[in-house]
């Protein structure tokens, strides 16, 4: 610990990440030792210079260095030695074939683990480098092991602390971080990190380390995909005289659908009256405009693909009695246009396996008109499949394949016995618990 009372830190790799996390924590008081492969970078902070560009970050480092917060080392055994936490932000460059080089991260975790086997009590290694799920477990934390001759989580604590920090805004996103996600190997670590980000704002979660390492790959995903959404919707708006900004200022307007967690929770695939058609509609219009929505054209491929994924699940089980619960596309509606559900029976009755379904909301007397149209087109025998007795279906059933949320259906899930396999298309509220399990399997977890 330094003066302060604070953990004091060293910092593998001053590129931004390296550099930006390196001056803000000693901004905020830490005494944080830089150690960088090229020797241009560690001279430039230790003459008070940024060796990157960025707002803020000239002021903070030279602050730092003139007030002894923020120094260099040029030996990284000296680094480790003289802290309590190692941060590792060296770079992760896309290997051929989009692979991720692990060449620098491995270096980086040889000198770590090297300096470790001469220092005794606690360090903390931390991962700030982006890297795919599996990475700090399957290799790192082995590397480390082996070249101190200590156990991860005994002898040493191990993190990974993905930084979601912007080029060009990166120091306002370090002090005003939109979530801090720590991955532990054990809560000593795990505690000593997130200490580190006290009194910064935004929700917190500590997580196990493939989770963590999982995070940055789908934030950025997801930021790839808006930004291509955008530009596919103000392409097909161009061509078709409208504003596109003007569209999208309503789009953004919604807050309870559209920007929301509305629709991002790993499931079944979609359906119903509304969406599957309107994407066929909107990509009918690009095609109409000459305009090349590539994201949008392959929207319901990839639901078709997930409708496949759910019947390989099914199929995989190598039992023919299959009891369905839920069939229409959502809880509380009787709508069963376009609904996964119908087609996943359809699917597997084609395929000869013995099917019986529950659903508490459907009721063939009562299908009127372009609903009972369409399951009469879809499954022209449903009057043989379809029950309004669960308990019937779960007599039958050797596979339980649960497609709604509805309270009937949880109740006739919890019925499910032992000799059963539940395949969960909804995530179930005991799904935590039951993950692991030889007669249950989950759909997207």
């Amino acid at each position: 610990m330094s003066a302060s009372g604070l953990p004091r830190l060293s910092v593998f790799g001053l590129g931004y990440v390296g550099c930006v996390s390196a001056a803000c924590f000693a901004a905020r008081g830490h005494t944080v030792l830089g150690v960088d492969a090229n020797p241009q970078k560690t001279a430039f902070v230790a003459d008070g210079r940024s060796p990157i560009v960025e707002e803020r970050i000239g002021e903070l480092v030279a602050e730092s260095v003139a007030a002894g917060r923020l120094q260099v080392r040029t030996d990284p055994a000296d680094a480790v030695l003289e802290s309590d936490i190692s941060f590792v932000c060296v770079g992760t460059p896309s290997g051929s074939g989009g692979s991720l080089s692990t060449e620098f991260l491995e270096r980086a975790s040889e000198e770590i683990g090297a300096a470790l086997a001469q220092k005794d009590g606690w360090h903390v290694v931390v991962y700030r480098s982006t890297m795919v799920p599996g990475t700090v477990e399957g290799l790192l934390v082995p590397l480390l092991e082996r070249t101190s001759g200590k156990r991860a989580g005994v002898d040493f604590g191990v993190c990974l602390n993905p930084e979601f920090l912007r080029e060009g805004t990166s120091v306002s996103d370090f002090l005003s971080p939109p979530k801090t996600v720590v991955g532990e190997t054990d809560p000593r670590s795990g505690d000593l990190v997130m200490g580190l980000y006290a009194g910064l704002p935004g929700p917190q979660f500590r997580v196990p380390l493939a989770v963590a390492e999982m995070t940055k790959y789908v934030d950025n995903s997801f930021h790839a995909l808006k930004v291509t959404f955008a530009n596919e919707i103000g392409a097909v708006c161009a061509a078709a005289g409208l504003d596109s900004h003007a569209v999208m200022d309503v789009f953004l307007a919604d807050t309870k659908l559209n920007v929301s967690p509305a629709y991002l929770r790993p499931g079944f695939a979609f359906g119903g009256s509304c969406l599957p058609k309107d994407v066929r509609a909107l990509l009918h219009t690009a095609r109409r405009h000459d305009v090349d929505v590539p994201v949008l054209a392959n929207v319901l491929q990839s639901n078709e693909a997930h409708l496949r994924r759910a019947v390989d699940l099914i199929t995989s089980q190598d039992r023919r009695r299959v009891g369905i619960f839920g069939l229409s596309f959502k809880p509380g509606t009787d709508d069963l246009r376009e609904s996964p559900l119908v087609e996943l029976a359809e699917r597997l009755v084609g395929k000869g396996y013995d099917v019986r379904i529950y659903d508490p909301t459907v009721a063939l007397s009562r299908l009127l008109g372009a609903n009972r149209a369409y399951l009469d087109k879809r499954l022209p025998h449903i009057s043989e499949l379809l029950t309004d007795d669960a308990d019937a279906v779960l007599a039958h059933a050797e596979v339980c394949v649960i497609g709604s949320r509805a309270a009937a259906v949880s109740a006739a899930a919890a019925r499910i016995q032992p000799h059963q396999t539940v395949v969960d298309l909804v995530r179930l509220p005991d799904a935590a618990a039951r993950r692991g399990s030889d007669d249950y399997v989950g759909i997207a977890w």
